[in-house]
């Protein structure tokens, strides 16, 4: 079973309560579940840390997530619990920063991982934000029970790509069309905010489903690049 897995919390060093800012008149992080329900997925969960869950309860109830809250900061631990309680073969591994998904990408790397039976798939030189990975879920708990690392175990994938020796690892370039590694949308301070907020603006009567091209193009005429 295909689960999206979306990773989230509530505090922020450098934006504080990110995840609850608006964008159009809802919060961002029921915009990432919007966006990412155009995902093809057996289950979508919210993990988050456990101090978040009452902030974000009613939203992924809105937005068709199951709620799961896990440790705060040893995000790996909270990702195999996940695995384990809802039985996942293969993760869809998100983030609650990043609200311009491309969905087009998301799905096309996720089949290259599933046709090479890859442990670990992701492209690069996509946007910053715009990105999924998708992981084999026997290979995290595998990956988890060998580091200790608080690197690899805050930031989940490191322990997976980092050692191609031990597991089956895909990162290709994207797609030209979708090559723009110079191009920000994910959401970390005020600036990231305030772009996003007129990003959102501009792409909320386009029917395109977060389109990459689209997304690109529209970043473009509101940046001025």
């Amino acid at each position: 079973m295909t689960g999206i897995v979306l990773q989230a919390r509530i505090d922020s060093s450098r934006l504080p309560k990110k995840a609850l800012l608006p964008l159009d008149g809802e919060p961002m992080i029921f915009r990432v579940m919007q966006a990412l329900n155009h995902l093809p997925a057996d289950i979508r969960i919210l993990a988050c840390s456990e101090d978040s869950a009452s902030s974000f309860k009613p939203l992924a109830k809105n937005a068709g997530f199951c709620l799961f809250a896990g440790p705060k900061d040893d995000v790996l631990e909270r990702f195999c619990q996940v695995i384990r309680k809802f039985s996942l073969s293969r993760v869809v591994r998100a983030t609650g920063d990043n609200p311009f998904v491309f969905v087009d990408t998301a799905i096309s790397i996720n089949a290259e991982a599933a046709s090479l039976e890859a442990d670990y798939a992701a492209y690069s030189a996509l946007p910053y934000g715009a990105g999924v990975e998708s992981i084999c879920a026997e290979a995290l708990l595998r990956a988890a029970e060998q580091t200790a690392a608080p690197f690899d175990r805050e930031h989940v994938c490191p322990c997976l790509y980092n050692n191609p020796d031990k597991f089956r690892v895909h990162r290709p370039l994207a797609p030209l069309n979708w090559q723009r590694p110079d191009m920000r949308l994910t959401v970390d301070t005020q600036e990231d905010y305030e772009r996003a907020a007129k990003l959102y603006g501009a792409l909320k009567n386009e029917n395109v489903c977060f389109n990459g091209n689209t997304i690109i193009k529209k970043y473009l005429l509101i940046t001025g690049e």
